[in-house]
């Protein structure tokens, strides 16, 4: 890359970091898997991002806002057609929509309470609120769980090509070993997490147990069950209609973590 001519418009990874609210960790990775490429370097070494990166920069967060792993991201990105004000108005229109579900939120809320005050069954005002509460579960906060490793790397290759979760961050130390890692679980990340003596936090790979488990909603149990045998997961039961309504299967990922994958019964 050339080095640019100083302009105002241009940015010092530090300071798009500071100034939109993404990680300089981030800004390494997006940049380490192509989705997001400085556009230049001072003589220095330092990057450089200017206005058709800082365009890029929000459009994939808008993108990973609204549930999109980065596999999809970058996906969209590649193909999309629609220029930066449609976006934007498109970002307007889902914000006012919220908005909106807020404020009838609010006034249902405000009704239910008057209905309490007078000792009526409030049970048709309470379904109505619930209603617009499943409106409003957005991933505008987005659920972080963590999981310990031994071998994160082999950890994230498992989690995303045998389970098939979405590719996120691999995260190096200056020898190029991997100390942490993100998968995308639907609206969800899972921190992958290096054993720590000092914190008690073990694999159970080396515990010989695992005392809990990761739950996953999936499209179609058997499609996954049949995906995750042949790429040689561990079954740990096969798929099954629960009296709990859900059909589910459980298997072990690379390190012994007990994973159940299952969908909702119809009917």
């Amino acid at each position: 890359m050339s080095t640019p001519t100083p302009a105002e418009s241009t940015r010092k990874i530090g300071e798009l970091a500071e100034s939109s609210g993404v990680t300089v960790r981030t800004l390494h990775y997006y940049e380490e898997i192509g989705l997001l490429v400085p556009s230049a370097r001072t003589e220095a070494g330092h990057r450089l991002y200017g206005a058709t990166e800082v365009e890029r920069l929000y459009r994939i967060c808008l993108l990973k806002q609204l549930g999109m792993p980065l596999d999809g991201v970058r996906a969209s990105l590649d193909s999309q057609g629609a220029d930066l004000g449609q976006v934007i108005g498109d970002h307007l229109v889902d914000v006012d929509a919220r908005l909106a579900a807020e404020n009838r939120l609010r006034a249902r809320l405000a009704r239910l309470v008057g209905t309490m005050s007078t000792g009526t069954e409030p049970t048709t005002e309470i379904l109505d609120v619930l209603e617009d509460m499943s409106m409003l579960d957005t991933t505008v906060n987005r659920p972080i769980s963590s999981l310990v490793y031994e071998d994160i790397e082999e950890a994230f290759r498992f989690l995303t090509e045998v389970f098939g979760l979405g590719p996120g961050e691999l995260t190096r130390d200056p020898d190029g070993n991997v100390v942490h890692g993100e998968v995308e679980i639907g609206s969800g990340t899972l921190w992958l997490h290096p054993e720590a003596a000092g914190f008690d936090l073990s694999s159970p790979k080396n515990l010989g147990g695992s005392s809990g488990s990761m739950v996953v909603l999936v499209d179609d149990v058997d499609k996954h069950h049949a995906h995750a045998s042949a790429e040689g997961a561990t079954v740990r039961y096969e798929p099954v209609d629960q009296p709990y309504g859900y059909r589910e299967y459980g298997a072990h990922d690379s390190e012994g973590h007990l994973w159940s994958f299952m969908k909702m019964l119809e009917g």
